[in-house]
C-alpha cells in the first residue's frame, strides 16, 4: 500500500468533482455520534452486518492515521511486513487456539477440504515466518509489524467502526532471548504508543489490563477518554495509577461501623431473609460484615459446572476476574432450578457445609476476617461469627469490582471512574506461543530455548471513529488538524459573484501550492447546504466568501466552537497559513 503516492494530486480538490454523499439522516440502528456522522458525512457506507466501505473522505482520514502509526513504528526500529489475511488452521491448531478462541474465529474450508481461518490476530502466523529462520540469540531482538485487515465474527456488531467484523489493525510482534529484553521492548512500545496517540491529538490514558484471549503476563491498554466509551477506567485522583475495571485493584476496604459479636459460630433462624440487605437489616449490621454468594455456570471446553464466588456483601463481583479465577471459557447466570438440582439453597449459600463437588472461590479481602455473617446452606438459616480461615490458599482470588470512592492501593487517595474506548493494547506474551509451536533458538550456551514474545496492537480503522467520539457536537464531526480530511473549506456563497469566485480560486491555488490540503466548495448549491456540510464533515476551518468581500472582508469559521471572525481579504492568506500549520 503506497500511502504517499500521488499526494500532490490528492491535495488538489474541488467539491464539484469530489465524492462525499452527505445525508440528513442516518440509519435507525446508528446511535453513537461517530456512527451517525461518519455515515451522514459520506465518510463510510455499510455494505453488510459489521462491514463498511471507506469512501474518499474516510480514506483520507484513515491514511493520515496509518502514516502516523507507520512513522512511529519505523522510528522505534520495528520492521514492516504484510501477512496473508487468510491463515492455515494448522498454525492455530499448533497453538491450541483453534478450538479455544470461540465463535469470533471464522473457520472455513477450501475446495480441497483444507481448514483455514480469517485472521483476527496473527501471533501464530508471525511466529511461523521466523520459526527455523531465527536460530541464534545473535539474531535477536526482532520486532515485526503489519497494518492489515483482521476479521472477528462478532455476534452483535454495532456502533459502526467501533465494533465491526472486518477492520484495519496494526499488529506488531517482538522476539527476544530473555524476559529482561522483552521488558525493555515492552517499555519502548509503551513510549511509542504514547507518541502515536499524542500526535493524533487524542486525550488518552494508559491503564493496566486483562490479557484476554491473547494470553501472556503483562498487559496495558491505551484508552481514549469519551463519554460513550464501552470500558470503565479506574484512575487515582492523586498518583498515576490507572486500570481497566476488569483488573483494577484497591486498598483493602475497611468499615468503622460496629462488627457483629458472637462467642462462636452459631446458626440463626432467618425466615425468608434471602438478600444481603435483608440479612444486614435482620442482624442490624453493616453489609460490610456479610458474605455474598454469587453462583455462575462456568462453560469449559468439554464440560459445564456451577462455580460459587464469595465476596463482601457491600461489593459486586467483577466477572472478568471471576472468569480468570476459575479459568473457564465463559460465565453465564445460573438459574434457581440449576442451583437446587446441584444441592444449593438459593438465598442461604455459604462455604461451610457446602457439597464437596461445588467449586468455590473467596475474595482475597475476606482472608482471615472474623465475626462474619453467611448463609448456612440450609433454608431459612444463616451462620453468625464466621471466621474465614483454614481454607486452601488457591481459594483466595481478587474478585471484586473496584468502584469510584474506593482507595488507591498505591497511595491511599480516592479512585475515580470514567469511560474510555480502547485504541491500543500491548502484551508480554512470554513463551506461551513459542513453546506451544516449538519455535526455538540457540542461547549463549548452545541450548535450545523458546522465544520470549511481545504483542502490540492498535485499532487503526477504529481510531477514525474514536476521534469523533472524543470530539464532536450536535452538528457533526470536529476533526483535529493532524487527521482532518481537509484543513480548510473555502465556501463560495454565490457562484454568480465573479469577484468571490476569482478570489476563492486564487486563495485555493495559493494554499494548495503551499502544501495545505484545502477543499474549494464550488458546487452550485444553496449556501445553507454548503455550511451544513462543513459543520457535518468537520473540517477545522471554513472561509466564507460573501457580500462582505465588497468591503474587503471575509468570514473565518473555526469548527471547534463554531467561532466566527472577520479577516481582511488582503491579510487572509498569511493569516490562514499560520492557522493551518
Amino acid at each position: 500500500m503506497n500511502i504517499n503516492a500521488n499526494m500532490q494530486w490528492r491535495i488538489k480538490m474541488k467539491f464539484s468533482n469530489f465524492y462525499a454523499p452527505s445525508a440528513k439522516q442516518a440509519p435507525k440502528d446508528a446511535t453513537l455520534a461517530s456512527h451517525i456522522f461518519l455515515l451522514r458525512g459520506g465518510f463510510i457506507e455499510q455494505c453488510g452486518s459489521g462491514l463498511y466501505n471507506f469512501l474518499p473522505l474516510g480514506k483520507r482520514v484513515l491514511d493520515k492515521i496509518y502514516n502516523v502509526v507507520k512513522e512511529e513504528m519505523d522510528k522505534a526500529g520495528s520492521l514492516q511486513t504484510d501477512l496473508s489475511f487468510v491463515t492455515p488452521a494448522t498454525l492455530w491448531k499448533e497453538s491450541k487456539r483453534y478450538e479455544n478462541f470461540g465463535k469470533e474465529l471464522l473457520r472455513f474450508k477450501d475446495r480441497k477440504e483444507n481448514d483455514f481461518v480469517l485472521g483476527p490476530t496473527h501471533e501464530e502466523a508471525m511466529l511461523s515466518i521466523v520459526k527455523n529462520k531465527i536460530t541464534s540469540y545473535k539474531q535477536l531482538p526482532l520486532n515485526l509489524y503489519q497494518i492489515g485487515l483482521k476479521f472477528r465474527d462478532e455476534a452483535r456488531p454495532r456502533f459502526g467502526l467501533l465494533r465491526c467484523r472486518e477492520f484495519l489493525m496494526k499488529d506488531a510482534y517482538s522476539f527476544h532471548s530473555s524476559k529482561e529484553d522483552l521488558d525493555r521492548e515492552f517499555e519502548l512500545m509503551d513510549k511509542t504508543y504514547r507518541a502515536i496517540f499524542t500526535r493524533l491529538g487524542l486525550n488518552f490514558r494508559v491503564v493496566d489490563a486483562d490479557s484476554g484471549a491473547i494470553g501472556g503476563s503483562g498487559s496495558k491498554e491505551f484508552m481514549v477518554l469519551a463519554k460513550s466509551g464501552e470500558d470503565d477506567i479506574i484512575t487515582c485522583e492523586k498518583c498515576s495509577y490507572a486500570a481497566n475495571v476488569e483488573v483494577a485493584t484497591r486498598a483493602k476496604k475497611v468499615c468503622d461501623k460496629d462488627r457483629p459479636e458472637a462467642d462462636y459460630a452459631a446458626k440463626f433462624y432467618t425466615p425468608d431473609v434471602k438478600t444481603i440487605k435483608g440479612v444486614a437489616d435482620f442482624f442490624k449490621v453493616d453489609e460490610f460484615y456479610t458474605i455474598k454468594a454469587v453462583v455462575k455456570k462456568a462453560i469449559y471446553e468439554k464440560k459445564e459446572s456451577l462455580v460459587l464466588f464469595l465476596i463482601r456483601g457491600c461489593d459486586d463481583l467483577q466477572e472478568k476476574k471471576a472468569l480468570n479465577a476459575c479459568k473457564a471459557l465463559e460465565l453465564v447466570d445460573a438459574s434457581e432450578e440449576e442451583l437446587i438440582n446441584a444441592g444449593l439453597t438459593p438465598g442461604f449459600i455459604g462455604f461451610i457445609n457446602l457439597k464437596e463437588d461445588i467449586e468455590f472461590y473467596v475474595d482475597k479481602e475476606l482472608k482471615n476476617e472474623s465475626q462474619m455473617i453467611m448463609g448456612a446452606n440450609e433454608k431459612d438459616y444463616h451462620l453468625v461469627g464466621i471466621s474465614v480461615v483454614n481454607l486452601n490458599e488457591e481459594r483466595f482470588k481478587d474478585l471484586v469490582a473496584v468502584k469510584e470512592g474506593d482507595c488507591c492501593e498505591k497511595c491511599g487517595a480516592k479512585l475515580r471512574q470514567s469511560k474510555g474506548i480502547e485504541v491500543g493494547h500491548i502484551f508480554k506474551l512470554g513463551q506461551k506461543y513459542s513453546s506451544a509451536m516449538n519455535a526455538t533458538f540457540l542461547d549463549e550456551n548452545g541450548k535450545a530455548n523458546a522465544f520470549y514474545m511481545g504483542c502490540y496492537g492498535i485499532g487503526v480503522s477504529r481510531l477514525v471513529a474514536v476521534a469523533i467520539e472524543a470530539q464532536h457536537d450536535e452538528k457533526g464531526c470536529i476533526w483535529d488538524k493532524k487527521i482532518a480530511p481537509f484543513l480548510c473549506d473555502i465556501i463560495i456563497s454565490n457562484l454568480k459573484d465573479e469577484r468571490a469566485v476569482s478570489f476563492a480560486n486564487e486563495l485555493y491555488e495559493g494554499l494548495k501550492n503551499e502544501g495545505f490540503e484545502v477543499l474549494l466548495d464550488d458546487r452550485d448549491e444553496r449556501f445553507g447546504v454548503k455550511i451544513n456540510d462543513f459543520e457535518l464533515m468537520g473540517f477545522p476551518y471554513a472561509v466564507v466568501l460573501g457580500k462582505g468581500l465588497e468591503n474587503d472582508e471575509v468570514e473565518l469559521i473555526e469548527r471547534k466552537g463554531l467561532n466566527k471572525s472577520i479577516v481582511k481579504s488582503t491579510e487572509l492568506f498569511e493569516f490562514l497559513k499560520d492557522k493551518l500549520v
